[in-house]
């Protein structure tokens, strides 16, 4: 029986019978909120579910097709003027690539004077060495705050003695040795391609230039100029980039600008022994029957920078054919190829001295505050320069009559 003091739950209570059920289900653990948190623990369902998420992606509601034809109608018109939007952006790219290949001849010359500067066939004048140094600026700054501290560096023996030295070591020194390895390694996007055996070879690098294509229809050239060096006896290797400049005919929509499709390199001639994209490993091999071994030499691909030259080639057919894998090679050798020709090309001095490096690091720093700055709270009372008269988020005070 019953124990009669303690309260019923009956269907007059419809409440306590409620928190009766409830409280069993958490005792077993079957509520929603439980089963989901042990199938969300289970990585196998994760994966699933975020593929399935992903499926789904630009997935129609249905709006569009449940309006009336008269309004799919004019839709079909506005497609079709997108469509001719699309062919008029391609002819502004191909007006501004008329235009690159135009004040290419222009930047040609200023090259050539690097190149020749570079390699120390050609020692540049004082009216061109006319430019202050970081070091020239702070003497500057230095003798306008303290004069007598700046004349006594100046009369400091051992800092002549050091100059002296500096200036006949540097009559030894020709041109800007390895300024190119050097531009390479401050980058990461390159470093990360060249290996120690790639360095004594790059030493021999003398010039980089981009060449437009006047038949591939924005394409471009990059070419690598080398010194006689021990390593091959070419004297330029190429890389060719194809670009596609105008609306895919089977996805017209999808333009965005020129875009590198596929891309070719060259046959580089290495001498004897001193190919460094391959290396030669040996495998011993046992036999099953006799028990005897027996060591294999096999030839395989090696890390290097040169592989750059042997890029992997885009399938005749359609790119939706390729594997995953491939398409991540390409799309790496396309951002490779295009920021040769956009950023190292044009400022390889200040990728050299590294001040490009800085200006890069500085916008990548702004867009990170910007962000801490979404993020994070506003401390009006830490702020010096906080106005409450004139901050549109605090409502106006009542002025009294």
């Amino acid at each position: 029986m019953a124990d009669p003091a303690e309260p019923q739950k009956t269907a007059e209570n419809p409440e306590d019978v409620e928190e009766v059920e409830e409280e069993e289900e958490e005792e077993h653990g079957d509520t929603p909120a439980a089963l989901t948190s042990q199938l969300m623990q289970n990585p196998q369902i994760l994966a699933d579910l975020q593929h399935r998420l992903g499926s789904m992606v630009g997935v129609s509601s249905g709006y569009i097709q449940s309006l009336p034809k008269s309004v799919k109608r004019r839709i079909k018109a506005l497609k079709k003027w997108q469509f001719e939007a699309a062919k008029i952006e391609a002819d502004f790219y191909k007006e501004v690539h008329e235009l690159e290949c135009k004040y290419a001849s222009k930047y040609t010359p200023l090259y050539e004077k690097r190149k020749t500067v570079i390699t120390g066939n050609v020692e540049p004048t004082d009216e061109e060495c006319d430019w202050p140094s970081d070091d020239e600026k702070e003497d500057e700054q230095l003798s306008v705050k303290n004069p007598a501290e700046d004349m006594k560096n100046k009369a400091n023996v051992e800092e002549k003695e050091k100059e002296d030295k500096d200036k006949k070591e540097g009559e030894d020194v020709k041109g800007i040795p390895h300024f190119w390895l050097t531009v390479f390694k401050n980058v990461d996007m390159l470093s990360e391609m060249v290996q120690e055996h790639d360095e004594p070879i790059l030493q021999h690098l003398q010039d980089v230039q981009v060449k437009f294509s006047d038949t591939d229809s924005m394409g471009f050239t990059l070419e690598f100029y080398f010194e006689t060096n021990d390593f091959f006896t070419n004297t330029v290797l190429t890389k060719h980039y194809s670009m596609r400049s105008e609306p895919d005919e089977e996805d017209p929509f999808s333009f965005e600008g020129p875009e590198i499709v596929k891309c070719k390199g060259c046959e580089i001639d290495w001498k004897k022994g001193k190919n460094v994209t391959v290396k030669t490993i040996k495998k011993k091999q046992k036999h099953k029957g006799r028990g005897t071994t027996r060591t294999v030499t096999k030839t395989v691909q090696n890390d290097s920078f040169f592989n750059f030259f042997n890029p992997p080639q885009v399938p005749d057919d359609e790119e939706g054919d390729m594997d995953e894998d491939l398409e991540a090679l390409l799309a790496a050798d396309f951002e490779i190829g295009h920021f040769i020709r956009e950023r190292i090309v044009p400022r390889a001095v200040l990728y050299f001295t590294g001040e490009a490096l800085e200006q890069d690091d500085d916008f990548d720093e702004e867009g990170e505050e910007e962000g801490e700055g979404e993020e994070g709270e506003y401390d009006e009372e830490g702020d010096p320069d906080y106005n409450p008269t004139n901050d549109p988020s605090k409502p106006a005070e009542c002025k009294q009559q």
